[in-house]
């Protein structure tokens, strides 16, 4: 595991499991609220699925199964990548209390079993902010690209890249000149939520955020046939620019 996927573990694994039953409910609460609305759940991401049964599905960085969960109720066969060992338990004991099926796979995205799930997925999605984790963008699309069967498609959506000047949404992080390439440290994002003694100790996080053309054309470069690219409002302001998404298909 290179050094700043092991600092970025130790965030993610910092009292995780207890901020997200704080934050979403306990697993069986959540479960409820999945199963009362699994493409509700979804939220815009719903839109760039043609289909749920029977399709499997890489979740890259799915965290706690916020849209995994959904996803498998909906019939897809889900298997989410993430770096995190309090993330996969809260994710797994949803999914028992939704009464579906799930993998999770705990491991370096960068490091994925590849004799496992190389050309394996229909889909491959991310979303909630997953790009800026990773230090060498082609370097992670070309992992994104070898997980697809041929004609599989990817959903990249993420933070909109004008957050490098402004914090469009809240998320209490640096801002820098839209054009830096520097890696630099952070706080992980949920450390906003605790009280300022807590927040202190919360490991930090090693950060790349990228330019649009930076991502477009890793995504062009690394074999994917570039299908749409929309916009989303940010959360705090409609007028803004907030999130992207990203279809792509391997050839």
């Amino acid at each position: 595991m290179v050094n700043y996927s092991a600092q970025n573990k130790k965030a993610w694994e910092y009292n995780a499991y207890e901020f997200w039953v704080k934050q979403s409910g306990t697993p069986a609460d959540r479960a409820k609220k999945n199963l009362e609305d699994p493409v509700g759940m979804l939220k815009i991401h719903a839109d760039y699925f043609d289909t749920y049964s029977g399709i499997k599905v890489a979740n890259i960085c799915g965290s706690c199964g916020k849209k995994a969960v959904p996803l498998a109720i909906l019939g897809a066969e889900v298997t989410v990548f993430d770096i995190s060992e309090d993330n996969k338990r809260y994710a797994l004991e949803v999914a028992a209390a939704s009464n579906v099926d799930m993998h999770y796979e705990v491991c370096d995205i960068l490091e994925i079993d590849m004799e496992k799930y190389g050309n394996y997925f229909d889909v491959v999605f991310m979303e909630g902010g997953v790009l800026h984790y990773f230090h060498d963008i082609d370097q992670f699309m070309s992992i994104m690209y070898s997980l697809l069967k041929s004609g599989g498609k990817m959903i990249c959506s993420d933070f909109h890249p004008f957050n490098k000047i402004s914090d469009l949404l809240n998320l209490e992080q640096q801002t820098m000149s839209y054009f830096s390439t520097d890696v630099f440290e952070g706080e992980m994002a949920h450390a906003r939520f605790y009280d300022e003694a807590v927040r202190a100790q919360i490991p930090k996080c090693s950060y790349r955020k990228y330019t649009i053309s930076e991502i477009i054309n890793s995504v062009i470069n690394n074999g994917f046939l570039f299908k749409r690219f929309d916009e989303h409002p940010a959360w705090t302001n409609e007028k803004l620019p907030g999130e992207f998404t990203i279809i792509a298909t391997k050839q």
